[in-house]
């Protein structure tokens, strides 16, 4: 017992650091590339590097799960991550930095299928949508406090990245008293049968899909084109430093609470809600510019969406059996990298054509597009679903 919980703790604690590195990334980039006279819709594509590298290594991850179990792999994503950040400040060229971004995508999605194959396979049903929501709560803590970072470049451009740096190391200490572990559960096959796994996957927990698409593209959109729309409507990046930490905060206050009541009132009642407030949300802050209103629309809107990954992660865990746990966790890396491309290049452009209150009719939008899709899910007879108890 005294194992599994150090072991859960150090996860935790390393999905932090995913989180800080992450969270700040985006916005330290997308105002340095501002700053340097970079379109918003170049800065997009830059941002979409990192979702493009989560695609890529997709296919190819989950034989070696299987074969060096989650420790090495989960040590080699935060390692990928960690070198990468101290090359950033050598050399500022959009290319060269599209590279780095591309590879950190890929570690990170390295580290992150490892990590949630790993929860999701020894959580049972009752506390699922807790421990995952932890982990949310773990992510987003660290993805809110890396928007912070982006002070540090008045002092020295390369310091954000040197910190970064430095706690993945410290990441990579914790790491070396877990166990070696290895997932039962997958099996290797042909090329024609793991896609179609996939598909039986994506017909069975479509839903749960949806919620991790609606989770990168929100992520992104606020973290790559927030900025640059901040900059251009005066908002300047102090503005940029309190509202991107006000959207953690309430994702913060309202992860573990969306779990427990998912775990007893169901999944799509609470991510359909979700959707439908958090959307609207979005939308009500075209309606007053002051940054005290937009932060506290942040904040609320934070409550809402900042859980729609560990609630889309959780549902598709609920509705797949356990064999199809690794494929799931697979499509769900992908829909998350697929809706955080689209979400910088959609913002990118709308910030260009429609100007004032582009970002927020674009994420509001999308939301509720999401929350009308998630509303006409029916679960198939037989499958496993969130269940009230």
């Amino acid at each position: 017992m005294r194992t599994a919980r150090y072991r859960f703790n150090v996860l935790i604690s390393v999905v932090f650091v995913s989180g800080f590195a992450q969270g700040m990334l985006l916005p330290l980039l997308a105002i340095l590339l501002e700053n340097a006279g970079v379109s918003s819709s170049i800065n997009g594509l830059s941002a979409s590097a990192f979702y493009i590298g989560i695609l890529v290594i997709s296919p190819f991850i989950e034989k070696p799960l299987h074969k060096f179990g989650y420790k090495r792999m989960i040590v080699t994503g935060i390692a990928l991550t960690g070198v990468s950040l101290l090359v950033f400040p050598l050399w500022q060229a959009i290319w060269f930095w599209f590279i780095l971004r591309l590879i950190i995508g890929i570690g990170d999605h390295i580290f992150h299928f490892a990590t949630q194959v790993w929860l999701t396979s020894i959580s049972v049903e009752g506390n699922r949508g807790k421990n995952i929501s932890i982990y949310g709560v773990s992510f987003g803590l660290g993805f809110g406090v890396g928007p912070v970072m982006t002070k540090l470049i008045e002092v020295n451009t390369a310091l954000p990245f040197v910190v970064a740096s430095i706690l993945c190391v410290l990441a990579l200490f914790l790491l070396i008293r877990i166990e070696h572990e290895y997932p039962e559960n997958i099996v290797t096959t042909d090329v024609q049968s793991t896609w179609q796994r996939y598909g039986k996957v994506f017909k069975l927990s479509w839903p749960g899909l949806l919620g991790t698409f609606g989770y990168g593209f929100i992520e992104t959109t606020v973290h790559s084109n927030f900025p640059v729309y901040a900059v251009r409507q005066g908002l300047g990046v102090d503005a940029v430093s309190i509202l991107l930490p006000a959207f953690a905060i309430g994702a913060l206050i309202f992860q573990v609470p969306l779990g427990l009541l998912s775990d007893k009132l169901g999944r799509k009642p609470i991510l359909v809600t979700s959707l439908l407030i958090g959307g609207i949300s979005f939308i009500l802050m075209t309606l007053n510019g002051s940054l005290i209103y937009l932060t506290v629309m942040f904040i609320i809107a934070g409550l809402f969406l900042g859980s729609l990954f560990s609630m889309g992660i959780t549902f598709m865990a609920d509705l797949l059996p356990k064999e199809l746990l690794p494929a799931g966790n697979i499509l769900a890396g992908i829909c998350f990298s697929l809706g955080s491309i689209f979400g910088p290049l959609i913002g990118g452009l709308a910030i260009q054509v429609l100007e004032e209150g582009s970002i927020f009719y674009t994420i509001g939008g999308m939301m509720l597009l999401l929350f009308i899709g998630v509303s006409f899910f029916q679960p198939r007879k037989g499958s496993e679903v969130a269940m009230t108890e």
